[in-house]
């Protein structure tokens, strides 16, 4: 378990002045075992996941458990042809976290950040930089402090 991004992204929700309440429950193999973890319904779990949209160039998108990115959905909304999924090595090169354990706070670099439609109005709970760590907030606050684009860019897993 990497601490350092665990540190990084607890100063980064601290100094982001939102109420929020880390949880450290250790790794868990599937979604419904991490909302058990974590006190929440699965649908609350948000994956943040990394998106290539152009060389050097990427972006957060908030999914919550049980969605998965629609990609025809995203490309409209960003105005862009063809996007991808990076490697693991290049998702933690831009971002300073593993997968499994991204988060846009205190990543490396503030990308900008789309939170899928059905994100709002709810209590969240959101990776917190290491397998196992995770903050829950209130999405709105989450997606006020990221200057989050709100839409619709997921579908049904």
């Amino acid at each position: 378990m990497s601490e350092d991004g665990a540190d990084r992204a607890a100063a980064a929700l601290h100094s982001s002045g939102i109420e929020h309440t880390i949880t450290r429950h250790g790794r868990v193999g599937s979604l419904e075992e991490a909302a058990a973890a974590r006190g929440v319904e699965p649908s609350d779990i948000i994956k943040t996941l990394v998106v290539r949209r152009g060389e050097g160039d990427y972006l957060f998108v908030l999914v919550p458990g049980g969605r998965e990115i629609s990609w025809p959905k995203l490309r409209a909304l960003l105005g862009v042809n063809r996007m991808s999924m990076p490697d693991a090595a290049t998702a933690k090169e831009v971002t300073g976290y593993e997968r499994g354990t991204i988060t846009p706070f205190g990543s490396l670099t503030a990308w900008p950040v789309v939170a899928d439609a059905t994100v709002s109005g709810r209590l969240i709970s959101i990776g917190a930089g290491a397998h196992g760590v995770a903050a829950t907030a209130e999405a709105d606050d989450v997606v006020r402090v990221l200057d989050a684009q709100v839409a619709d860019v997921t579908d049904p897993a």
